[in-house]
């Protein structure tokens, strides 16, 4: 399990993954959600839904879904070794359908997470710069592209904790793999698929509907957009 610090009002990531998280975006309250508690693999929203249930898991549920709702974009969410994990029930149930998200390009303009995705197969990362799990993962989602770019849309959920689109820009002059990097200015695509932390991918299959979901540094994903292509 993570270790947790009350500081400040607020979580803060303790040892490491604290000193992994550069600087505080303005207004914002850094925090932990440790990715790796069965409960919080359940969407905020359903995650809210059952605050008022009398066992701690449920309550403690409730609690967290308040934290993400009113905070938003400002809260920070680092993985950790504890907590990584492969494949299974994170955020959206399998089966439901991709919620719309609206976001922003690196150029600051409005658009919407399904109009990258619409039509076809889908690989989406929730990603931050500073997050070395999501850096583990890139050589599985360059191979993705390279092998399934033209079948299979890729897109990097960039969330707006400690990060800029010019950080974001930056960052790509190094190594740009070639698929979309959106920036989720308000926190729309975290809420609405409920992704408590970075290194979290979702895959949606040609309908539209979540067919894979996963965290942390143990997920096969070449495996899996195999399967989703039915190889």
């Amino acid at each position: 399990m993570s270790e947790w610090r009350s500081m400040g009002g607020g979580l803060q990531p303790a040892g490491a993954a604290r000193a992994r998280a550069e600087g505080t975006a303005a207004g914002a309250t850094d925090a932990v959600v440790d990715a790796g508690t069965a409960g919080l693999r359940r969407t905020a929203a359903r995650a809210g839904a059952r605050a008022g249930a009398p066992t701690r898991t449920r309550v403690w549920l409730g609690v967290a879904a308040t934290v993400v709702l009113l905070a938003g974009p400002s809260l920070l969410f680092v993985p950790t070794a504890a907590s990584a994990q492969g494949d299974g029930e994170v955020g959206l149930p399998l089966g439901s359908e991709a919620p719309a998200a609206e976001m922003e390009d690196l150029d600051g303009n409005a658009v919407q997470l399904l109009d990258y995705v619409r039509g076809r197969p889908a690989v989406l990362e929730f990603w931050a710069t500073w997050c070395e799990t999501c850096e583990a993962l890139q050589p599985q989602m360059d191979r993705i592209q390279a092998e399934h770019g033209d079948r299979v849309a890729v897109v990097a959920v960039a969330v707006a904790v400690n990060q800029s689109p010019r950080r974001i820009r930056r960052h790509l002059e190094g190594h740009d793999p070639g698929y979309p990097f959106l920036y989720d200015v308000r926190g729309n695509a975290v809420r609405a698929y409920g992704a408590l932390t970075t290194s979290v991918v979702v895959m949606l299959d040609a309908d539209g509907r979540v067919a894979y979901t996963g965290v942390g540094r143990g997920q096969d994903l070449a495996r899996a957009v195999e399967e989703l292509l039915g190889g």
